[in-house]
């Protein structure tokens, strides 16, 4: 696709060169810097000083003005011109002779300095020697298949090397000791420094013009095979692909990023980055097509023109109009080598944003994004294309010049409802994904903002999530867009985030109640529960406790009962308060109570009696509407006899008084055991409730943490009450028997034999007589290990306590005492089993004296 990259300009007319001289023609021409030299077929040297000049409208046009001429006086040609701006001199190549002449006047060195036998000759343009007042020269010779390196200085030249090819050499270009040549038959890379060589592709001379020219560091460009334009690198290889020239190609030049051919009949411009050709230009009758530092030139027999090469950013800003987003790229990342660094950051971030924009409006959003993101672009302006979705109080202004032609969605969609609904669902992704990023820096309220407009909007499910955790959305823009799109539950969640729970409850509240339609959740009534349990603000929990305990008493009271933990520990809310404001509600004043007496275990006597007074009255409430144990009864009265057992806080006698007369037999046996009265439970539970499981359970939990004298006491008791005098039911017989056997440990065999009748049999209570046989002589067995082990530890004793008066006892007036350090006055004193010995009274003050030495007597006890 054609790319305006170059305009031809006119540089010098006919008229100025050769007025009318038909017969003077153009040979060859040297650019450098503004001077202008032109070899012509009648031996003379023009020289011109091009000034370049710029229009207002930005057009550009060359002004030559002549400054001389030179007649070499040789009648013939002047072939190649070459010039060596750090010697100010001008080398002449005419009649196989290159002549050094002065750039300025043009006359001839004073010493005569010449090359004899050239043919053409090419410069180093990345010379090796490193001198910088000379210039290395390459020529191709008269002399067959040769190859001359010459070094040329200001008044004088020097052969440096002469190389010998495989065959003639018809074309050749210079890099460092690197030779690309264009043989007879094939192209060849030649380092003439260490005769290598490497062959790159035939090419038959006799039917083209070969094309050697230097392109870059270790790089040519040749004409190939088939119309090819071939790089080459000075290892053989070619890391671009080819471009594609036509069959007579005269001359190419390079004009980074682009090459330049010349035919008969065009000048056509290929991308070095995309091998794709740009652009043709008609231009008959051309022979020269060179380029100088940048500046490209060609000429026809009678005239020389320049192409001026358009402005990259404007060949960009061309293509990004025309949509072709993909070549605007390539050309922008080839332009970086010509442009300053910070200017093409600026200039290349500005075209990646424009391509973005090119690649939206034509709905490829993920080519879009990457662009976006590679580019930096302000995301707002991405959000302006959206009508209403910025805040009223942003500050943004759209880029200028603009980076699209778009007023706002609408536009670009053409009203499209489809296309609409893919861009919001687009922005949705594009803005979740960048707002916890860098780009969002700055203007993260208009970037969250926008996001909940869209979320409302398209009734998205994210809008929650935006809303529960860290963002930074405008109160007012925000709050009137949900309210006009009726997300009143997300409205509270914003107003919460804002610190208004007073306003987010009032909104649920009338959402529960019907007063405005939001189905967002059906849990609301639960969500605003578990709100007012973590709510710190304590007159919005009395304020709306009411309203909570009138909807369900029993979900209601988690306002008060699942409250934070170090909340409840610091009793910020009195709990006295909340039981009161609980009175008119049965049912959470006892799941209330419940918390504090069986989940925080508040020691309170009030709080404890007050449950079981609560239970009982329920209890007794629904006994008098029905006689048999409904569920919710049996549930009370285990809940009961669970407080009852467990708790020792609440009034006993109390709670008993209310008990009597009822048929509550088995509370009253719990309570007269909590008041030691074991008797009469037993008895209750034996004679009232015929429970004798219970009776025994009885004695069990009763006798727990206590001793074994306590328990067997319950266990007599209770089998005493089996066997009460009169008493002549088989059942309570049964009983008897049954506890004896079954708890025979629990019971001291020599009472048991006393209390039971004469009439039972051994059989009877053999289970009960085996196990009391057993643990006695289990007793007494374990009783004699024990005296055996206390006789062993009292005769080793004995042993140590001979072994100490078994040995003599030495004492002379060099003995110190190993306490004082001082003599002993007198044949008496304490020995330690360690061997040391001490005077009587210090031994007795030997744990008040503070200097005593590591063998003193402290370290043992035994004297």
């Amino acid at each position: 696709m054609s790319v305006k990259a170059f305009k031809l300009v006119s540089a010098v007319e006919r008229e100025m060169l050769m007025g009318d001289k038909n017969y003077i023609n153009i040979e060859c021409i040297e650019c450098c810097g503004k001077n202008l030299y032109i070899g012509t077929n009648d031996c003379f040297i023009y020289h011109f000083l091009l000034d370049e000049k710029v229009s207002t409208a930005g057009k550009i046009t060359f002004a030559a003005t002549k400054q001389l001429h030179k007649y070499l006086g040789l009648k013939k040609p002047v072939s190649e011109l070459k010039a060596a701006s750090a010697l100010t001199r001008l080398l002449v190549l005419c009649d196989n002779t290159i002549t050094l002449v002065n750039m300025i006047n043009l006359e001839p060195v004073p010493t005569g300095a010449r090359i004899k036998g050239a043919v053409t000759f090419t410069l180093n343009e990345n010379p090796v020697s490193g001198d910088p007042f000379c210039v290395e020269v390459c020529i191709i010779s008269v002399k067959r298949r040769t190859i001359q390196m010459f070094m040329v200085f200001e008044d004088r030249v020097q052969i440096v090397k002469e190389v010998f090819t495989p065959e003639q050499p018809c074309a050749v270009a210079v890099d460092g000791y690197y030779l690309c040549l264009a043989l007879t038959t094939q192209y060849i890379i030649l380092n003439y420094n260490t005769g290598v060589s490497q062959d790159l592709f035939p090419y038959c001379s006799d039917e083209k013009r070969p094309i050697v020219k230097r392109i870059g560091r270790q790089e040519f460009l040749l004409a190939g095979p088939g119309g090819l334009g071939m790089f080459a690198t000075v290892d053989g290889i070619s890391q671009r692909a080819p471009v594609h020239w036509s069959e007579n190609v005269i001359g190419a030049a390079l004009c980074f990023p682009y090459v330049v051919a010349l035919d008969d009949e065009f000048i056509t411009v290929h991308s070095m980055l995309d091998q794709q050709q740009k652009q043709t230009l008609p231009f008959k009758e051309g022979h020269i097509l060179q380029d100088f530092e940048g500046k490209v030139i060609v000429a026809t027999n009678k005239g020389v023109y320049i192409l001026v090469p358009l402005p990259l950013e404007k060949q960009i800003q061309d293509l990004l109009a025309s949509h072709r987003v993909e070549e605007a790229l390539v050309l922008a990342k080839g332009a970086r080598r010509n442009i300053p660094k910070e200017k093409f950051q600026v200039m290349y971030k500005r075209i990646l944003q424009q391509a973005g924009f090119i690649q939206f409006a034509q709905l490829q959003f993920l080519e879009a994004k990457e662009l976006f993101r590679s580019g930096q672009l302000d995301v707002r302006e991405l959000i302006s294309l959206y009508p209403f979705l910025l805040p009223t109080s942003s500050s943004f202004i759209r880029s200028h010049p603009p980076l699209h032609e778009y007023a706002d969605l609408n536009q670009l969609t053409q009203g499209d409802q489809e296309k609409m609904t893919k861009c919001k669902r687009f922005l949705m992704s594009y803005l979740n994904e960048v707002r916890s990023t860098e780009v969002a820096n700055g203007y993260k309220e208009d970037i969250d903002t926008a996001l909940l407009k869209l979320y409302a909007e398209a009734n998205h499910e994210s809008l929650l999530d935006l809303l529960v955790s860290e963002n930074f959305c405008l109160l007012t823009d925000s709050a009137a867009w949900l309210e006009k799109h009726k997300k009143y539950f997300a409205l509270g969640l914003l107003y919460h985030y804002n610190g208004q729970d007073a306003a987010a409850l009032q909104l649920w509240v009338k959402i529960v109640d019907g007063d405005i339609q939001d189905s967002t959740r059906s849990d609301l009534y639960d969500y605003i529960v578990d709100f007012l349990t973590f709510c710190s603000d304590q007159e919005l929990v009395w304020k709306y406790s009411e309203w909570i305990l009138q909807k369900n008493e029993e979900v209601g009271v988690q306002i008060f009962t699942k409250r934070p933990l170090e909340e409840q520990e610091k009793n910020n809310i009195n709990p006295d308060d909340i039981i009161s404001c609980l009175n008119k509600y049965p049912k959470a004043r006892v799941k209330y109570l419940e918390h504090l007496v069986l989940e925080r275990k508040i020691q309170k006597e009030k709080y404890h009696t007050h449950l079981a007074v609560l239970y009982l009255e329920a209890i007794l409430q629904l006994k008098s509407v029905t006689t048999d144990n409904c569920t919710e009864t049996t549930e009370l009265l285990l809940k009961l006899r669970s407080l009852l057992q467990k708790s020792d806080l609440y009034r006993i006698r109390f709670i008993l008084d209310k008990i009597q007369g009822t048929d509550l037999h088995m509370e009253s046996a719990i309570l007269y055991g909590k008041l030691e009265e074991h008797e009469k439970a037993l008895h209750i539970l034996v004679h009232e409730l015929k429970d004798f499981h219970a009776a025994e359970e009885y004695c069990m939990w009763n006798s727990e943490s206590r001793d074994l004298q306590y328990r067997r006491r319950l266990f007599h008791l209770l089998l005493s009450v089996y066997l009460t005098p009169g008493t002549s039911d088989c059942t309570l017989v049964m009983a008897a028997v049954d506890l004896l056997n079954n708890h025979a440990a629990e019971f001291d065999a020599g009472l048991v034999l006393q209390v039971v009748p004469d009439s039972w049999s051994v059989q009877l209570l053999s289970p009960f007589l085996a196990g009391a046989v057993r643990q006695s002589i289990h007793t007494k067995r374990m009783t004699q290990v024990a005296l055996g082990l206390a006789q062993a530890e009292n005769l080793i004793y004995k042993h140590e306590k001979v072994k100490q008066k078994g040995a003599p006892i030495l004492l002379s007036d060099k003995k110190v005492c190993q306490v004082c350090q001082n003599p002993f006055c007198e044949p008496v004193f304490v020995r330690y089993p360690n061997g040391s010995m001490a005077h009587t009274h210090c031994a007795a003050n030997r744990h008040l004296n503070s200097n005593v030495t590591p063998h003193s007597p402290s370290s043992s006890n035994q004297t």
